[in-house]
């Protein structure tokens, strides 16, 4: 059972996945991709997330956009899909993905509460921009950090840094939250308070570090915090 967290006094959301749907995206288009929409959006995502594992690795840090452009390129051409202007299509409805149902009512909850709300995030600042404006979340969060300040994708533990730093806060006085279980378990590892939000219903990861608790989705996380 999922204990509540107490002295928490920011909450540090993952964009993608966590707060975001990246699948509304390839379903944005499914006049044009038909059964193919989710297959493509499983792929694309799943190539998304590896080209900035390896680009990491590597030392050859390019911005979010160029990244989710190249595994689109990918997965369409794993999938044989060629249709005049679907890519571009595709890449634009990224920048206005719809956000999960239970977020904005969460979210009004904790900021009533006076704790700070942040996103960590992968996205270069443009792309967060578009998302955030398109949910209608403008000036709800006391800061969207990107990893570009500091050059390199999550898991490093300079991005978890980053979010410790400008919110002026020890990692033990806050709650992170994300939908991957890498990306939840290596900021456990960093010192932050840690709630997986396994929306698809994964198995736990098989590596160091494990999250405070889990939860389906976010409606949960304010009855997680005590005071």
């Amino acid at each position: 059972m999922t204990e509540p967290l107490r002295d928490i006094e920011a909450c540090v959301f993952d964009a993608y996945g966590t707060l975001f749907d990246f699948n509304t995206a390839a379903a944005g288009a499914r006049d044009e991709l038909g059964d193919d929409w989710q297959r493509l959006s499983d792929l694309w995502r799943l190539k998304q997330l590896q080209y900035t594992w390896l680009r990491g690795l590597a030392g050859h840090h390019a911005e979010f956009w160029q990244v989710t452009g190249d595994a689109l390129d990918f997965a369409l051409a794993q999938l044989g899909i060629e249709r005049p202007g679907l890519r571009e299509r595709l890449m634009q409805l990224y920048l206005r993905l719809g956000c999960f149902p239970e977020v904005p009512a969460m979210l009004n909850v904790l900021k009533q509460r006076g704790i700070k709300l942040a996103i960590l995030s992968n996205g270069s600042p443009a792309m967060l921009s578009a998302v955030v404006s398109n949910a209608g979340l403008e000036g709800v969060f006391d800061a969207v950090l990107s990893v570009e300040e500091v050059g390199v994708f999550k898991p490093h533990p300079a991005v978890y840094g980053l979010a410790a730093q400008r919110l002026g806060l020890v990692p033990q006085g806050i709650c992170f939250l994300s939908s991957n279980g890498w990306d939840a378990c290596s900021a456990k590892a960093f010192g932050f308070r840690v709630f997986w939000c396994n929306r698809y219903g994964q198995p736990p990861e098989r590596i160091p570090s494990t999250p405070d608790g889990e939860i389906s989705d976010l409606a949960a996380l304010p009855g997680l915090l005590a005071g």
